[in-house]
């Protein structure tokens, strides 16, 4: 389950370290910090799920809950292979749960998944 739906308080840290209160399967809430330098790069200036320390090569780093469902948006100007800066925007529920209190990484592609499934074309 994305996070934000079991999650109060959350804020991020340092431009990167995503923290809130989580609620446990007791229905307590617990607090919880996750890194997200661990799970997201920086590709030539956009965001990128399962790179690494997108951070280091962003400047004005926000965050804020969106719309009517409060969705968790990281935004940030990133750092291209020409030097310019590009702004850029993340969904971090796309890939970032609430598993009992802990915060979750889910590396796995939807994505690459349909591709797979896909049968070929026979010729």
């Amino acid at each position: 389950m994305p996070f934000h739906h079991s999650a109060q308080n959350i804020t991020i840290e340092d431009g990167h370290i995503l923290k809130a209160e989580l609620a446990n399967m007791d229905g307590e809430w617990v607090e919880a910090e996750f890194d997200l330098n661990d799970c997201i790069g920086n590709n030539n200036g956009a965001f990128e799920w399962g790179g690494g320390g997108f951070a280091n090569s962003a400047e004005e780093i926000s965050f804020e809950l969106e719309g009517d469902d409060s969705v968790p948006i990281l935004r940030a100007n990133l750092w291209n292979v020409e030097g310019e800066l590009v702004g850029g925007d993340i969904n971090l529920a796309e890939r970032i749960n609430n598993n009992n209190g802990e915060f979750t990484f889910d590396g796995h592609n939807q994505e690459e998944e349909q591709q797979e499934e896909e049968p070929e074309e026979e010729e």
